[in-house]
């Protein structure tokens, strides 16, 4: 029973080691606003994937202004809560926002795959 606990102790040490490098690996991840001052009318899609986090998703611009952002496939683990972030994104029309509490990964990815998009 001793090696049994001593095991379960040993894959909860790991775990938690591996999730922290996931979250300072995360916090590198800055998304910039591009100037949509010449984008054109449109759909554009935009795609970014850092593991475990992948997102594909279009954004919409129309007269210079984001005005819809769709999320088509969020590979996320526990961070479908982040995908509210594009509604800040709309409102602040800037990716200058604060990650989701809980889902930084995904939350940074999102910002990513909407920069992406627009470049």
């Amino acid at each position: 029973m001793k090696k049994l606990t001593g095991t379960v102790g040993v894959i909860f040490v790991l775990l938690v080691v591996s999730l922290s490098g996931c979250a300072s690996r995360f916090d590198k991840i800055q998304a910039v606003m591009p100037d949509l001052q010449w984008k054109e009318d449109g759909i554009y899609r935009g795609q970014y994937k850092i593991r475990p986090v992948s997102v594909v998703l279009d954004v919409e611009v129309k007269d210079k202004t984001l005005t819809n952002i769709t999320i088509i496939k969020h590979f996320n683990g526990l961070g479908k809560k982040a995908e509210k972030i594009t509604e800040t994104v709309l409102a602040k029309q800037s990716l200058t926002v604060d990650a989701i509490s809980g889902a930084t990964g995904s939350s940074k990815a999102i910002l990513k795959a909407i920069e992406n998009a627009l470049e």
